[in-house]
């Protein structure tokens, strides 16, 4: 074949934030802290900072493939480990603070992490797992001198800002080959150790193009985004790296995400776009039913991570006039494979159906294909109702865990592609909707009953805060559906109440057998329902129906 004949330039991340000091230089980045007082600059300003950590990261003696781990909520610090560490050839291995600390020794030592970068609050828990952190060489607390803590167990306990003070602003970049290892991350793992998953600048980079073609998502050059999804999950959907694409303001958190934190710093901020899980816009919402509080600049969120409930979609867009996305993908995508914008079509048809439309998972973004393999191996029709697990690949999607082929022999299809442990349908138009995960199903009689389904039509109950269904072995049907249910802050468990509301709402057959109440539901270290937890909590459980089945 002819060769064309243009300029061969590798996708870098460093190439980034070098477009965006250059492009968008005063544009700003402001931080939250647990401690600290707030914090603002500008890409600008983080490209020289990015500099002086790339100096400090070679006088440190971290070489390119090296793993470096941080502890780090959302912040500028983190940032610049983001840019700094893939821009000298390290990996920048960001671990999830609220892992068990087992999984944590787990990831770090499977990683083979030279130095951890961590907050404050996280020094307690290094010093816990100091012993058994095995290739460890030193830790730098991610703070200014003044508010370093002091450690008896940890020996090479170093200031982040100490090591840049002394650094030049200035740093010669090398280029090099774009499929180089840029950051890792490992799977949450409900089962099992976690997983990694190692990104390229080359994956991450498109990944970021991805994001901002994206129709929902508005990041734009005039948006001010509020990063809600952690630094360190899933390199944070994509934010850091196409926000220096676009100019976006940033606005990074730190670790107070409660309803109250979040609300304030969105009118400080004039937030206009902010992406989360559904934990935290529960928080948020109940904190403006509370207070009666009202958005003065923000225009749109994205719900990711959970399904998107319907009373959260209608209470976002009907009550306080935001327009309110659902987004769909996982670690092992970059994270970003689908967006539930509406198209022209759809934008045209009534506000009930447009709702419809909003809670599938989406069409996905240019460069993820999908497919649906049935029971029996083949391809299911893109009908909308053929059911089966869903299939994806692409160029930001994963071709192999890290070191880890025991996971890798059941992850793939014979050709390639990765297997999300999603059960979804494709629809004509190219939409996905996520049926349910595989192992949450429930599996009735020889038929299935999505438990997403049923939880967001109880969430539709004005009593319902938060909503969970689980299956529970029944004599006759196999499993029946169990509805665990947290009320909102005011209201009474209403069990005859909550039954009518899905009467007119789901099949007869679908109708949970038995509602449970409970003051919390379990949540796993990104934010999403620990099904495992309730199903081992409620094995046991009495079902009514289950006595007459079993005479």
């Amino acid at each position: 074949m002819l060769a064309g004949m243009m300029m061969d330039r590798p996708l870098l991340t460093t190439g980034l934030l070098r477009h965006a000091a250059l492009n968008h230089a005063d544009q700003e980045i402001t931080s939250r802290f647990a401690v600290e007082g707030p914090h603002r600059y500008t890409w600008k300003d983080a490209w020289h900072r990015s500099a002086r950590l790339a100096h400090a990261l070679d006088a440190l003696g971290v070489k390119a493939g090296d793993r470096v781990g941080t502890l780090a909520w959302n912040d500028h610090r983190h940032l610049e480990l983001y840019y700094a560490l893939p821009g000298i050839g390290a990996v920048c291995h960001t671990v999830n603070p609220r892992l068990f600390p087992d999984q944590i020794t787990y990831i770090v030592n499977h990683a083979e992490d030279r130095f951890l970068f961590v907050d404050p609050m996280f020094v307690p828990l290094v010093e816990k797992l100091w012993p058994a952190l095995k290739g460890v060489e030193g830790v730098v607390v991610l703070t200014r001198p003044e508010l370093m803590p002091a450690s008896a167990v940890i020996p090479n306990l170093l200031c982040y800002e100490t090591l840049l003070a002394s650094q030049s602003d200035e740093y010669d970049w090398q280029e090099f080959d774009e499929n180089t290892a840029c950051g890792l991350c490992y799977t949450s793992g409900t089962t099992g150790n976690p997983k990694g998953v190692l990104y390229s600048h080359r994956s991450s980079v498109l990944h970021a193009y991805g994001v901002l073609t994206a129709p929902g998502l508005e990041i734009r050059a005039s948006a001010s985004v509020l990063v809600v999804v952690p630094l360190f999950h899933a390199n944070a959907w994509g934010y850091p790296y196409a926000a220096a694409i676009i100019g976006s303001k940033l606005v990074l958190p730190g670790p107070r995400l409660d309803g109250k934190s979040v609300y304030e710093l969105m009118e400080q901020e004039k937030v206009t776009v902010s992406s989360g899980v559904p934990t935290v816009w529960l928080g948020l919402l109940a904190h403006m039913r509370a207070t009666g509080a009202k958005f003065t600049s923000l225009q749109s969120v994205t719900v990711g991570g959970s399904a998107l409930p319907r009373a959260m979609l209608e209470e976002f867009e009907l009550t306080h006039g935001v327009a309110c996305v659902q987004g769909w993908g996982m670690t092992e995508l970059s994270p970003v494979g689908t967006v539930g914008a509406l198209s022209q079509a759809e934008a045209a048809l009534p506000v009930e159906q447009q709702h419809d439309a909003k809670l599938r998972a989406g069409r996905p973004l240019y460069g993820v294909e999908m497919r649906v393999i049935g029971p029996d191996g083949n391809d299911q029709p893109r009908d909308g109702t053929s059911y089966g697990e869903l299939a994806v690949r692409g160029p930001w999607i994963t071709r192999g865990y890290y070191k880890d082929e025991k996971a890798n022999e059941s992850a793939f299809t014979p050709d390639g592609w990765f297997k999300t442990g999603d059960v979804a349908v494709i629809s004509a138009d190219g939409a996905m909707s996520i049926v349910d995960r595989a192992k949450d199903v429930i599996k009735s009689g020889g038929e299935w009953i999505s438990s997403i389904d049923l939880e967001n039509a109880a969430m539709g109950h004005p009593s319902v805060q938060e909503a969970a269904v689980v299956g529970v072995p029944h004599p006759r049907w196999v499993e029946r559906p169990l509805l665990i249910i947290v009320t909102r802050a005011g209201h009474e468990p209403d069990k005859e109440g909550l039954m009518r509301h899905l009467e007119g709402e789901v099949a007869k057959w679908w109708l949970p057998d038995d509602i449970v109440f409970v003051p919390e539901l379990p949540h796993s270290a990104t934010g999403k329902l620990l099904k495992t937890e309730l199903r081992k909590r409620f094995l046991s459980h009495p079902l009514p129906t289950a006595g007459a089945a079993a005479e």
